[in-house]
């Protein structure tokens, strides 16, 4: 039986590490063929743009292009805030294949059927 379950990044470029986390503990739900979503707030929501994720590597860390990379190859979904995208002057046209805008009313409903919160 899989299960759901939502990760919460909320940091982008100013933390690698912590994003990187978010996507590795994701990718991991993920590749254990459990639903799962990440909601992406604040400063996070730059790295799924468009060449968001290229080039940033926190220390010891895969590359975060490359565990964005295995977070949709394991079927992982990207929700992206609605406000903090457009805050951004971020559209749904210039974020990566797959990702989309959502807001909160996706995410509390998913939590609502029963996804656990990650991070």
């Amino acid at each position: 039986m899989s299960n759901k379950y939502l990760v919460n990044c909320t940091y982008g470029n100013e933390d690698l590490e912590r994003a990187s986390v978010a996507f590795i503990v994701g990718s991991a739900s993920a590749a254990m063929d459990n639903e799962t979503a990440m909601f992406l707030t604040a400063s996070s929501v730059d790295l799924v743009t468009k060449d968001g994720a290229t080039d940033k590597q926190a220390e010891g860390y895969p590359p975060l292009s490359e565990l964005l990379g295995a977070y949709q190859e394991n079927g992982g979904q990207i929700w992206v805030c609605p406000v903090c995208a457009k805050s951004r002057g971020i559209s749904e046209d210039d974020l990566v294949s797959g990702a989309e805008i959502a807001g909160a009313a996706r995410t509390i409903g998913f939590v609502s059927e029963g996804a656990q919160i990650l991070i």
